[in-house]
């Protein structure tokens, strides 16, 4: 495609995005679809504009108020992360003296707001909580997050999948702190590759890995995933249970649950049984009452601990948002408390950095016989805090994550 005309098409994608309706992977996905002619190297210089400028929209809209035209292709100039000699072609002379001008600004200069990117709403809990260390949060969330797979290990073992990797002159490097989690170097296309074909890798976060690790679900039990979404975790739980027991899957959405099948089929996995309910007071729910050894409630939240991969959710959530959805995550946690039998296992988590959806949610849990877990008896402690796993992108190279434990006398 013509520079000019990339750069148009860049604008064009930018310009659905920031309307801010749809999730900006889905409207990135329905653009692609829709402009098929476009080849891989065209999808990854739009899409990644497109992330660079979600990222860093406040300090790039800053910038283009000195720039002249649409304020989307000033936003894709300041922003492209394809080829440079494809923006200086299609840059005028004005556009590349500007550019250059904007370029040799000192961001480090500029209000702090204009660096770290974030609302007002966010940021000041983070900073209360983080103190100098919220400076290396902000920056850890400008950056894309790395690949990270996860080993089947019920039909494979890790260094097995390093070698092969290794074989075939791709970089890669076990987490450090899932047991089952390789981290790629650069993002490859997996789609293809045998491994993931036949169900011996998926893709998932070393944080989610860890989800599962702490509920920490044995062979033979009654295992519940109660917001399973695509399944992610409820297929690493139904490896580490070795495909025996009984692992249900709730969600709410059956278009997510519908995702799951096909993950399902390559894992090899007999033991999982994916439920629709209607919600977290659903009948199914009340008829498993006292009977599950572990329930993992995995709760609709904020998202904001996935800055790195959905720079957008800064942008779409708000802080009434929030609060509907902690009323949503105190009551799911609530009732999935009631399936847990005596001597089982509760664990509460999202994917979220701020305190409201996280410690005092578990702190204003109350429920006959439960009793807090110190998480630093199950995973690394330095993964820990208060007695609560707690993952941040800047210190352990992750997506954010929180998790409470308790079990149940």
């Amino acid at each position: 495609m013509h520079p000019a005309a990339l750069i148009d098409a860049a604008g064009e994608l930018l310009r659905a995005v920031l309307r801010l309706e749809q999730p900006a992977d889905t409207v990135v996905s329905t653009y692609f679809r829709a402009h098929r002619q476009l080849g891989s190297r065209e999808r990854a210089a739009l899409a990644e504009t497109t992330y660079a400028v979600l990222r860093r929209r406040l300090l790039w809209q800053h910038l283009a108020q000195s720039g002249r035209g649409p304020m989307d292709r000033r936003l894709v100039l300041l922003g492209w992360a394809g080829e440079p000699r494809v923006r200086d072609a299609a840059a005028d002379a004005a556009e590349r003296e500007w550019l250059a001008a904007a370029n040799h600004i000192d961001v480090a200069s500029l209000p702090a707001k204009l660096r770290h990117n974030l609302p007002d709403w966010i940021a000041e809990p983070l900073q209360r909580r983080l103190g100098d260390d919220f400076a290396a949060l902000a920056d850890s969330l400008l950056q894309s997050a790395p690949l990270d797979l996860r080993v089947n290990v019920l039909q494979t073992k890790r260094e097995a999948v390093l070698a092969e990797l290794e074989a075939q002159g791709i970089a890669a490097q076990p987490t450090p702190y899932s047991p089952w989690g390789i981290r790629l170097v650069g993002k490859p296309a997996l789609n293809q590759w045998p491994l993931f074909k036949s169900g011996a890798i998926e893709v998932q976060d070393e944080g989610s890995q860890l989800l599962a690790l702490l509920l920490d679900a044995k062979r033979g039990e009654m295992v519940t995933d109660f917001c399973a979404g695509a399944g992610g975790k409820t297929l690493a739980l139904g490896a580490a249970m070795r495909s025996t027991g009984r692992l249900y899957a709730f969600d709410v959405s059956g278009h997510r649950l519908e995702a799951l099948r096909p993950r399902l089929a390559r894992s090899g996995l007999s033991n999982v049984y994916p439920v629709q309910i209607a919600h977290e007071r659903d009948e199914r729910v009340k008829r498993l009452a006292g009977k599950m050894d572990r329930v993992l409630v995995d709760a609709p939240c904020s998202g904001l601990g996935t800055l790195r991969r959905n720079p957008d959710m800064k942008w779409r959530q708000s802080p009434a948002a929030v609060s509907e959805l902690v009323t949503l995550q105190r009551n799911i946690l609530a009732s999935a408390a009631r399936m847990v039998k005596s001597g089982g296992r509760l664990v509460y988590a999202t994917c979220s950095l701020l305190e409201a959806e996280n410690e005092a949610v578990a702190d204003a849990f109350e429920a006959p016989g439960f009793q807090r877990l110190d998480a630093a008896t199950l995973v690394d402690p330095a993964l820990v805090e208060n007695g609560n796993l707690r993952l941040w992108p800047h210190r352990h190279q992750t997506d954010g994550f929180f998790a409470a434990v308790w079990t149940k006398a």
